[in-house]
């Protein structure tokens, strides 16, 4: 079992039990799952591109990512329907909790002049998501194979039913928010 998994089944339940007095633990909010989605816009020119992002998105997930493909066309971006144009890959369980753990341990620390991540992204119902600018920051994305430098956004997905639930649910697994 991950150790932010255990943290969450030993001291997380109990606190926001206290915190927002549930009467059963089953209304403890979880994690869900976390969406990492990849956006690629240069493999309209050059498909090439999409499989590089494929597999470093692969080495930060642990998991194989699928293709997501365009679903309109676009003229103004020489985009058709049906085109890839970028990769996304789902985590549950284990795998979820190990990544969001290396997250926050290690990914974010390592951001230039991080002061925190914003806590106003989340979306009205306790699901957060963050936007990264470089997939350098994850330790097995080596630089020397990196032939462009990436942004992904990195969806959390909670039972939590409100913002307040879910932030004090990532809170409490060692998300470091804005003071």
């Amino acid at each position: 079992m991950s150790r932010l998994r255990e943290h969450y089944e030993t001291t997380v339940v109990k606190e926001l039990m206290k915190q927002f007095e549930y009467s059963s633990i089953m209304e403890v909010p979880k994690i869900e799952k976390i969406v990492l989605n990849m956006g690629v816009g240069d493999a309209v020119f050059n498909a090439k591109v999409l499989d590089d992002a494929v597999e470093e998105l692969k080495l930060i997930a642990g998991q194989q990512p699928v293709i997501t493909k365009a679903k309109k066309s676009i003229s103004n971006f020489k985009l058709r329907e049906g085109m890839p144009i970028g990769t996304k890959v789902t985590l549950r369980g284990e795998r979820m909790y190990y990544f969001l753990d290396k997250l926050v341990s290690i990914a974010l620390p390592r951001v230039r002049d991080f002061r925190g991540i914003s806590s106003n992204a989340f979306d009205g119902r306790g699901n957060y998501t963050v936007g990264i600018k470089e997939q350098i920051i994850f330790p097995e994305v080596s630089l020397d194979k990196v032939k462009k430098v990436r942004g992904l956004d990195i969806v959390i997905v909670t039972t939590a039913k409100t913002d307040q639930e879910g932030r004090a649910l990532l809170t409490h697994l060692g998300m470091p928010f804005k003071k």
